[in-house]
């Protein structure tokens, strides 16, 4: 990165009797280079504002902005504030640095380094990568394994390796920050665990640097307690969001429709039904980026995909051929048929009269051809549990995905199917694809407790699919056909 413009933000809270000796230490080496030094007073009740006032005025070679806020916006909300004005200015580098002197302004130079030799896109100064420094340097043992604890929980849930979570003393590519949402996090001291996992989300490079460790004589304001119940509630709920379930924003960046490996699940079963068919002529609907056709044509069928026009340049690869429709219009005039088999798989959720559409595939099917359907279960125990509770919401993917208009069970969709003019002639269930729990964490593959728990939901699914099943998968047949 040539000539970066630096920006130091010095985020202060009652530090009158620390700002000065920050200030004083940041290295000449720093000091000729940084654009911008702010110093963020966050309401302090303290002479905070009147000491970086006269600081500025004693040291005017030092590029010194010094802003108080009316009211006390914690310490996230003192970075928000921060990073829009490093946007808004356009600096290219921000460092986050402590007005009460708990971490080294001398070793702002290793910070910034790697950033302007554009190694990464953030930059966080570790305690921990170094062992034994943080003892050596005065860190109660309490707090070390506290640290070494969340630490290991967060990695293990957000899928990273990282030495430390929980150093303050960081710095970022500013247009790597205007990229993320970071203004919707917490105003609180959880808002540095937070924007490290949508880093880590929409795939920004995060290095480490050794750092000393130095206790003295500042005041803490975090709750300890309270702090690591923050952070741990944020790896859970970026856990949660990656499965699908929760609202989702933590979980930005990830697809919202991704292919289920395991055989046990409905793009398992699908496969499987379509693997015991010989090369036949197989509609997709709702194809997305293709990886079922893709697989099909594996095994000699010629797929046609039909989707969105967004998903036309992803699905092309895969599909023989390709029409763009809004299916919630019907079928498109474009296609051309027949088919021998018809696949819709979690298409039918999605659009507000299924029925029709349903209904209309009759007459784009060959002679003895099938139409393979999957639907979820919303009588499974999950949606109940949260109608039961009271806390009913949409999800981002599953049973509760927010695009699905329309609800089924098991018995629901047979009924629908026989007004349209089918005959049910195979019928499956599957249970919770508890692979997801995997996207994006650190933990085997082949657990234990994961096999265990996967055995017996499908052994639940069995003995009480109305409640158990996940989804529900149909191979449905022109009712008309079966009776000449």
């Amino acid at each position: 990165m040539d000539q970066a413009r630096i920006g130091i933000l010095v985020v202060a809270y009652n530090a009158a009797s620390t700002l000065a000796q920050v200030l004083d230490r940041i290295p000449e080496s720093v000091r000729r280079r940084v654009a911008e030094v702010l110093v963020f007073d966050d309401h302090s009740q303290d002479t905070t504002y009147l000491v970086g006032l006269g600081y500025k005025s004693l040291v005017p070679d030092l590029p010194l902005t010094v802003v108080r806020h009316e009211h006390n916006l914690g310490y996230g909300g003192n970075q928000k504030a921060g990073y829009r004005w490093a946007i808004d200015h356009g600096l290219d580098i921000v460092v986050l640095l402590h007005g009460d002197g708990q971490y080294a302004p001398e070793r702002l130079e290793d910070l910034i380094g790697p950033l302007e030799r554009d190694e990464c896109d953030a930059v966080l100064g570790s305690r921990m990568l170094e062992p034994g420094m943080a003892r050596r340097g005065g860190m109660p043992r309490y707090k070390y394994l506290g640290n070494r604890i969340l630490t290991r929980l967060e990695n293990a849930l957000v899928g990273t390796s990282f030495s430390e979570w929980h150093s303050g003393f960081r710095a970022y590519r500013v247009p790597s920050l205007a990229e993320i949402p970071f203004e919707g996090n917490s105003d609180g001291f959880d808002f540095d665990t937070e924007i490290l996992i949508q880093l880590v989300e929409s795939g920004h490079r995060v290095a480490e640097v050794p750092i000393p460790t130095y206790y003295g004589d500042e005041i803490c304001y975090v709750n300890g307690l309270r702090y690591a119940r923050d952070v741990s509630l944020d790896a859970l709920r970026y856990r949660a969001h990656k499965m699908g379930l929760g609202s989702g924003e933590l979980a930005f960046a990830s697809g919202a429709y991704e292919w289920k490996e395991d055989p046990f699940t409905s793009h398992g079963v699908l496969e499987r039904w379509l693997a015991e068919t010989p090369p036949a002529r197989v509609l997709d609907l709702g194809c997305a980026a293709g990886e079922l056709a893709k697989r099909l044509g594996k095994l000699g069928h010629r797929v046609t995909g039909v989707d969105a026009p967004e998903v036309a340049a992803a699905a092309a690869e895969h599909v023989a051929e390709f029409v763009a429709a809004d299916l919630e219009a019907g079928l498109p005039e474009a296609l051309v048929g027949p088919f021998d088999v018809v696949v819709v798989a979690d298409v039918l959720e999605h659009l507000s009269r299924p029925g029709p559409l349903l209904g209309a595939l009759a007459g784009r099917l060959a002679p003895g051809g099938r139409v393979l359907v999957s639907v979820p279960n919303f009588a499974h125990w999950y949606p109940r549990l949260r109608v039961a509770s009271g806390r009913f919401d949409y999800d981002r993917r599953g049973i509760l995905d927010a695009g699905h208009l329309r609800f089924f069970t098991g018995a629901s969709f047979e009924r629908l199917a026989r007004r349209h003019g089918y005959r049910v002639v195979r019928r499956t269930s599957v249970g919770v694809p508890l692979e997801v729990t995997r996207r994006g964490a650190r933990v085997g593959r082949g657990g234990t407790v994961a096999r265990w728990a996967s055995t017996l939901d499908r052994g639940l699914g069995v003995l009480w699919p109305n409640l158990f099943a996940y989804q529900y998968l149909f191979e449905l047949v022109p009712a008309a056909a079966e009776d000449r």
